[in-house]
């Protein structure tokens, strides 16, 4: 992997780092009406997925969209705007945090339905697969998508008419403030693709040199004709499921195991790798840091600059 390869992964993990950390920031102002759900601590499989992929290559998402979004190269102007309700958002202001796309670059949508987007993403599969484009479409999904029968129906449709499919399973361990153990029997999430008849993964979601390297492996095989392929990444989700804050106080998980999480922080990870081999100095790192401020500034500017939509807005885009 070249260093400036390097480098970009790290200024993409902390752009999405920085970005929800300013919506969380700015979401008391009451301005922000949406529900959000962010994916600080996550950064490194959304990142490590979308450089693996070509922007022609499809990727569908969850109601955890936003870490995704931005690391297809969705524009992070139209995604903040979106949030604050303005015409200029990627929905015209209608979907809010759980409705992200950003068709340009390849970034199909996002949904809030747990497993709403599988299946939408195997029939995208299937689609490149009759079309002989060569196109490579990734599902990302949670552990709690596997309580849902529509997920298995589309693991069976992909393996089945091998699909160039990658199953991307960001494992939390927890659905809203349940525990995967307390939901699902005791067994393995990637057992399950494998019972299907489709190559595995599992790794280390924090680990972002690992990520890609599974993927870009994955990908190739997919697009080869070798069918669907299925990841399973461990991650930490730092914030509380729905909202900007943290939610210690609930005490369902404890504030070592919160620690503990946090201290296996994917940026701060590859950061010290980084400064340890040279790639980066500590002066580079700011100049990340300062062009990333000013781009995040410069985007919520850009949303509260912008117009509401309007009542003849409202009727636009509805079909009957």
């Amino acid at each position: 992997m070249h260093d400036q390869t390097r480098r970009s992964l790290f200024s993409a993990m902390l752009r999405i780092r920085r970005v929800e950390e300013a919506l969380a920031t700015r979401y008391a102002e009451q301005m922000m009406r949406c529900p959000m759900h962010l994916c600080i601590g996550q950064e490194a499989i959304a990142v490590g997925v979308c450089t693996a992929l070509r922007k022609e290559d499809k990727v569908f998402s969850n109601h955890r969209a936003h870490g995704h979004y931005l690391a297809k190269g969705g524009d992070l102007n139209a995604m903040v705007a979106e949030l604050y309700g303005r015409a200029t958002g990627c929905c015209g202001g209608r979907g809010g945090s759980m409705h992200l796309i950003d068709l340009a670059v390849g970034f199909m949508g996002a949904t809030p339905i747990v497993g709403g987007t599988v299946p939408l993403a195997v029939g995208s599969a299937w689609a490149a697969s009759l079309q002989d484009t060569h196109d490579v479409s990734v599902s990302f999904l949670g552990d709690g998508c596997f309580e849902e029968g529509v997920v298995h129906e589309s693991l069976n449709f992909a393996a089945l008419h091998r699909l160039p499919i990658i199953f991307v399973c960001e494992n939390n361990d927890f659905s809203v403030y349940t525990r995967r153990n307390e939901r699902q029997p005791n067994r393995p999430i990637y057992r399950i693709a494998e019972a299907h008849g489709m190559p595995v993964a599992v790794a280390d979601g924090n680990d972002v040199e690992t990520v890609v390297s599974l993927v870009s492996a994955a990908v190739d095989s997919a697009r080869s004709g070798n069918g669907p392929q299925f990841l399973e990444f461990d991650a930490y989700r730092w914030r509380e499921h729905c909202g900007p804050d943290f939610d210690d106080h609930l005490k369902y998980r404890s504030v070592q195991e919160i620690q503990t999480g946090m201290n296996n922080c994917p940026i701060d990870r590859y950061k010290t790798i980084l400064l340890q081999t040279g790639i980066l100095d500590e002066l580079g790192c700011a100049g990340i840091e300062t062009q990333i401020r000013e781009e995040v500034s410069a985007a919520f500017d850009f949303a509260l600059a912008s117009s509401k939509p309007t009542i003849k807005d409202a009727w636009e885009k509805v079909y009957a």
